[in-house]
């Protein structure tokens, strides 16, 4: 089944008369965004998929959660620290009428 040049104009005829000659430039650039979105979509799927085929060493990922581990602790250690100095601030005297 060859599509020719008659068949062609009905197909752009039938669409001018669907959308109108005004219409036509915002469906078409619709229609390019969804398709560039679906293709977004679809390579971001591939890449999750090569991702999960592919697994990070596990020496590569115990130095990951060890770092993560040791920043956690310092983030932790911070907040006591912080939480301990307001504690002695609210334990002054006086410290109620300084605000």
């Amino acid at each position: 089944m060859n599509i020719g040049a008659p068949e062609i104009i009905l197909i752009i005829l039938a669409v001018l008369l669907l959308f109108g000659y005004k219409k036509l430039p915002d469906a078409s650039r619709s229609f390019g965004r969804s398709l560039r979105i679906f293709k977004g979509e679809m390579k971001g799927m591939k890449d999750d998929d090569a991702r999960a085929a592919t697994p990070a060493p596990p020496a590569v990922l115990q130095a990951a959660d060890a770092d993560r581990r040791a920043q956690l602790e310092a983030e932790a250690a911070a907040a006591e620290a912080r939480a301990a100095e307001l504690r002695a601030r609210a334990a002054q005297p006086g410290a109620a009428d300084a605000r």
